[in-house]
């Protein structure tokens, strides 16, 4: 664990804006592994979707006044994805803890709670909304799909890959960050190039 708090950008969302902090009711160790579980799930689904996964990582710190804090990242390139599958991505961290939390003996309403990731959500909302895909929060658009129908395209992907998961999880757990050519060892899935943008 550092001392020292990680750069803004990691604690930010998407638009820049600091990410919700919940409190984990769980020991160091147990909070440590499910956030490992989170970014696992984003990684895999990630690969399995076609993607290009640079890193995942779990980041953990001493705020000021002690105790621990601690965040994920899982950086990825999705060029060409699907739409949907990019949001089935984006649902998949919190499936994977929440998944983690009733495999482990864990679960408790709390402990969900406490994995929610609405910026996850958010961030799958406004990258479709630039491909012209409606994904709506509590409702099913007209010719879009709501976050629950999203949830559950990344349910069934998370329990198909589930061991991919969980060995992605313990691994990152053990050595903090993985690269997503680590990832795809650990798998056996494909990390797809990286795609050069020009500026």
């Amino acid at each position: 664990m550092k001392t020292n708090a990680p750069a803004q950008k990691l604690l930010a969302d998407h638009t820049g804006k600091p990410k919700p902090f919940f409190n984990m009711p769980l020991d160091y160790e147990q909070g440590r592994l499910g956030l490992a579980f989170h970014e696992a799930g984003h990684a895999v689904l990630a690969l399995a979707y076609g993607m290009h996964v640079k890193t995942s990582e779990v980041i953990a710190w001493e705020p000021d006044g002690g105790g621990w804090a601690m965040t994920g990242n899982t950086a990825h390139q999705s060029h060409n994805t699907p739409p949907w599958h990019f949001a089935a991505m984006c649902a998949a961290g919190e499936l994977a803890q929440v998944n983690y939390l009733m495999i482990y003996g864990l679960w408790t309403p709390e402990r969900a709670y406490a994995c929610t990731a609405d910026h996850d959500r958010e961030q799958a909302i406004d990258v479709l909304a630039q491909f012209d895909y409606e994904l709506g929060r509590d409702h099913v658009p007209t010719d879009g799909k709501s976050w629950g129908m999203v949830r559950g395209m990344a349910r069934r992907k998370v329990g198909h890959l589930w061991r991919e998961i969980r060995t992605v999880a313990h691994a990152m757990n053990e050595n903090t960050v993985l690269t997503g050519d680590e990832i795809a060892d650990l798998t056996g899935l494909t990390n797809a190039s990286l795609v050069e943008v020009a500026s």
